[in-house]
């Protein structure tokens, strides 16, 4: 089941794959982050503050509004992309972009080192939803909506290869989920490699958003 999944990712995410050799760059870069520092750094640079001193952030209340990211076990390439996206204007978040354009990019290095380092992030088990799990396995052919489970892989838990393209999503915050969502799909956010979130999201309803938050943020 697992092989069929993975052949079916290389044959439909084609565009993502196109960029293999920019992925592996990336990755030379990653491993030379040094965990030991980036927790320190990660500290310094006031990182823990929101995302948790071990990258699980601090539960909803600290994220009303799906601003605060766990960030354990994340891939350190996708990171190290997010972050030079807010500094670059590629992405925007008003506090994101002020700190990421403080922080050394020898240090940020560092720093997603650290995080991608900690236990995984991981849900309860609870919230699962048929819907959610539908369109994150299956998709929805009829209304041009790429199963979710074609880049991010099985359980969210991304597939090794695609580094910054392919995030760890299963166990992330749900209000983070649903506003990420939401802004791809308004085009408040549009930094992912050929606009590919923006068109597979596009077609969404609210409810359909909802049931995909609820059902990934729940896997264990």
């Amino acid at each position: 089941m697992v092989l069929a999944l993975l052949l079916a990712a290389l044959v439909l995410s084609a565009p993502v794959m196109a960029q293999a050799g920019k992925g592996k760059a990336a990755a030379v870069a990653v491993a030379r982050g040094d965990p030991q520092r980036g927790a320190l750094k990660s500290e310094d640079e006031r990182c823990q503050e929101c995302h948790g001193a071990d990258g699980h952030g601090f539960g909803q209340s600290a994220s009303s509004e799906g601003r605060h990211p766990k960030l354990a076990g994340q891939s350190a390439a996708y990171i190290i992309k997010q972050l030079d996206n807010f500094r670059s204007g590629a992405r925007k978040h008003d506090v994101m972009s002020m700190m990421a354009r403080t922080v050394d990019p020898a240090d940020i290095v560092d720093i997603a080192a650290y995080f991608a380092s900690r236990t995984p992030m991981k849900g309860d088990g609870t919230g699962d939803s048929a819907a959610g799990r539908a369109l994150y396995e299956k998709g929805d052919p009829a209304r041009g909506v790429t199963a979710c489970i074609t880049c991010h892989g099985p359980g969210g838990k991304g597939l090794a290869g695609l580094g910054a393209e392919s995030p760890l999503i299963g166990g992330q915050e749900w209000r983070y989920l649903e506003k990420q969502l939401l802004d791809w799909r308004s085009g408040e956010r549009s930094n992912s490699r050929d606009g590919v979130m923006n068109t597979v999201i596009r077609p969404l309803t609210d409810q359909d958003i909802r049931a995909l938050s609820d059902y990934l943020s729940g896997l264990p």
